[in-house]
């Protein structure tokens, strides 16, 4: 008897992640696709994202997901296509079953659409769950006890802060905000600060090397290029850590008041499970320096990190599908 193939799929602003049943993780690359003037994909992901900010005007880079919402239904069929067919080729017998994370403030509309790209894509079946949920199976939290646990998901475009009990949502917030809103900031800061401009690839970079949540009194530093906005050549700048902790102060804080706000809604039998567990952290925006201490400073509540944030979501994805009896109640929305 054949059995369909099980992917799951962590369909995010930044990046896209894959994970094949018996295979494990299959694909990580950026949810980008550059596509023509007569509307055919010419690249996808890595090849796409090599592509930025580098393309002749026939030619145009798009993300399928804006702050964490699609933007593009064309666009996310064809991102989806690219990442079925990696997992399971172009000519199969069965299509496969298929479960993608999305934001937990998505509207019903963007769900119909995000099940529907998937089916045209080539789902057999299609299933979708919010990323808190994901997030918190795929960091072993106990969801279906009585208990009240804290998640916090950080992507490329929406902080997902979420308090979950008998495997369910109880009080949740969503911001946009995330890792590119840290890059937009730190680009308007050189702007502003050293009058430089620098692309997003260059702003990603210093985040990762040199970004922190609180400064530091030994701060780390870099050497980045860029282009002077009065000479308008190009030009070298040293930058160090307080520099991307001032960038991004406005941005954190509202991350902060998102979970504050969330923490004041939570019931308060629940609150007591929080303090005992505390706050966990996941994705890819969880990996910033110091960010779980400015949390915990902030809240006076516990701030751990899981391990490997940027894969507890597809991880989670993956384990809600191959038990799909046990979390049939966590999904939002399916279609065979």
């Amino acid at each position: 008897m054949l059995f369909s193939k099980k992917i799951a799929i962590d369909l995010g602003t930044t990046n896209t992640r894959v994970h094949l049943q018996g295979r494990g993780i299959i694909a990580q690359e950026p949810s980008i696709l550059v596509i023509s003037d007569q509307k055919n994909i010419l690249a996808i992901g890595e090849e796409a994202k090599v592509m930025l900010g580098k393309t002749p005007e026939m030619i145009s880079a798009h993300q399928p997901l804006q702050d964490g919402a699609i933007a593009d239904y064309r666009v996310t069929e064809g991102l989806l296509r690219h990442f079925i067919n990696k997992a399971v080729g172009r000519f199969r017998l069965i299509n496969p079953e298929v479960m993608i994370s999305v934001s937990a403030g998505i509207t019903s509309t963007e769900r119909r659409a995000v099940i529907d790209a998937a089916i045209s894509a080539g789902a057999r079946e299609a299933y979708l769950i919010k990323h808190p949920l994901a997030a918190a199976i795929g960091a072993n939290i106990p969801l279906s006890e009585p208990l009240g646990n804290f998640i916090v998901d950080i992507g490329g475009g929406t902080t997902e802060v979420a308090v979950l009990s008998l495997g369910g949502i109880v009080v949740s917030e969503s911001v946009r905000v995330g890792g590119n809103k840290f890059d937009e900031s730190i680009i308007e800061y050189m702007r502003k600060q050293y009058g430089l401009s620098v692309g997003p690839r260059t702003a990603e970079e210093i985040k990762i090397n040199v970004g922190s949540a609180i400064p530091m009194k030994e701060p780390l530093k870099m050497n980045i290029r860029g282009r002077d906005l009065v000479s308008g050549l190009p030009k070298v700048i040293e930058v160090n850590t307080n520099d991307v902790v001032k960038a991004i102060t406005d941005e954190l804080e509202k991350i902060i008041l998102a979970i504050k706000k969330v923490l004041e809604q939570t019931p308060p039998e629940l609150s007591a499970d929080i303090i005992d567990h505390g706050i966990v952290l996941s994705g890819g925006g969880a990996q910033m320096r110091s960010l779980a201490d400015l949390i915990s400073h902030h809240t006076g509540v516990p701030t751990i990190v899981v391990e490997e944030p940027m894969l507890c979501v597809v991880r989670g994805v993956a384990v809600a599908l191959e038990n799909l009896e046990s979390y049939k109640r966590s999904l939002i929305g399916s279609k065979h």
